[in-house]
């Protein structure tokens, strides 16, 4: 068992009991399979059931794993109509497990890692993946002021810092040059759009598996991993979502491409886009090859990151060293998806 694995239940214990008299039983701790980024535990005390979300421990990239920026979120969140896990308690004490962590609701559901969501029949495919459009709209027409947010990211240039941010966290977890990456990154700062004005809470990590959904039906109870959440543009957010549609699917980081999208019951990319833009009453998406090859690099830098730290025996997920080989394929796809007169 790694260090990421494992819990000083004697230290949590009576840290819990302190802050949380109501709990009452053995508490136990359980990890979750998934969670790359930061581990994920089931704490059961008794009947009770909460979830511990935890920065990993050992050296980190700066910004990285932020779990109290997870816990601001879920906790302004909590008060509009976006579907979250209830925030309980927020420990900034390294000493008691030895990092950062947080505790929540645990919301049960379901829970679909294939987006072809072989699970379920087509007109429920169909019904959830309208019910993920519609939480993304949501959580980009939160009004951030009145939710108290407002200071949660920079202003502006949202494209230009998350280009120059994710080229840093590439360049810090980089282990070998690779052609296919370097083409995108050049691609990338040579058509930055200029600052259209569009600010809004983003997830930045909104996929299939990030989602709890109440059991057997097609409604979102709580959407999960907030740690890459900022003030942001909302395409960029949105772009990322779609991204799946571009991903082959089986992969480890598994899309729609080669799926029957018709057969299945599953809204094309624009049919997507032209339901959100409806939600939101836009009359379209701009600069969405940008935003779609930034959403790749992006792919591409976190994958990199959680295969540097699997070289360094710091991953939380079994599949930390197979993401490694994703980089060069996602790099590709972004360029792929470029015409040739672009590049």
């Amino acid at each position: 068992m790694t260090a990421v694995d494992r819990l000083n239940l004697d230290s949590l214990s009576a840290y819990l009991r302190q802050h949380l008299p109501d709990l009452t039983g053995e508490i136990t701790a359980e990890k979750f399979s998934g969670g790359q980024s930061n581990p994920t535990f089931l704490i059961s005390a008794g009947a009770r059931k909460l979830v511990l979300r935890r920065k990993p421990p050992g050296k980190l990239l700066k910004s990285a794993h932020a779990v109290d920026r997870e816990f601001r979120v879920i906790s302004a969140l909590s008060q509009t109509d976006v579907p979250v896990a209830k925030p309980v308690l927020l420990c900034e004490d390294d000493d008691v497990i030895g990092s950062m962590f947080f505790i929540m609701s645990y919301e049960d559901g379901d829970i679909f890692w294939d987006p072809a969501l072989p699970e379920v029949t087509k007109p429920v495919r169909s019904e959830m993946y309208s019910a993920m459009t519609r939480t993304l709209a949501a959580l980009h027409s939160v009004d951030v002021a009145e939710v108290g947010m407002q200071d949660f990211g920079k202003p502006g240039n949202y494209y230009q810092r998350q280009f120059s941010l994710w080229e840093k966290q590439y360049r810090a977890a980089e282990t070998d040059t690779n052609d296919h990456v370097e083409q995108l990154i050049q691609w990338l700062g040579s058509n930055l759009p200029e600052d259209d004005g569009q600010t809004s809470l983003i997830h930045g990590d909104y996929r299939l598996d990030n989602l709890i959904f109440y059991r057997g039906q097609p409604k979102v109870r709580a959407v999960l991993d907030w740690e890459l959440s900022t003030l942001g543009h909302p395409i960029a957010d949105f772009a990322y979502y779609c991204m799946s549609m571009r991903l082959p699917h089986g992969a480890v980081v598994g899309g729609l491409r080669g799926v029957d999208l018709d057969a299945r019951g599953i809204p094309s990319e624009q049919q997507i886009i032209d339901e959100y833009c409806a939600i939101r009453g836009l009359s379209g998406v701009g600069n969405w090859d940008f935003a779609i090859s930034l959403s790749f690099f992006r792919l591409a830098s976190i994958a990199q990151g959680v295969y540097a730290r699997a070289l360094a025996g710091n991953a939380s997920n079994k599949n930390a060293m197979k993401l490694g080989a994703h980089v060069d394929p996602v790099a590709k796809l972004a360029l792929d998806g470029l015409s040739a007169a672009e590049l």
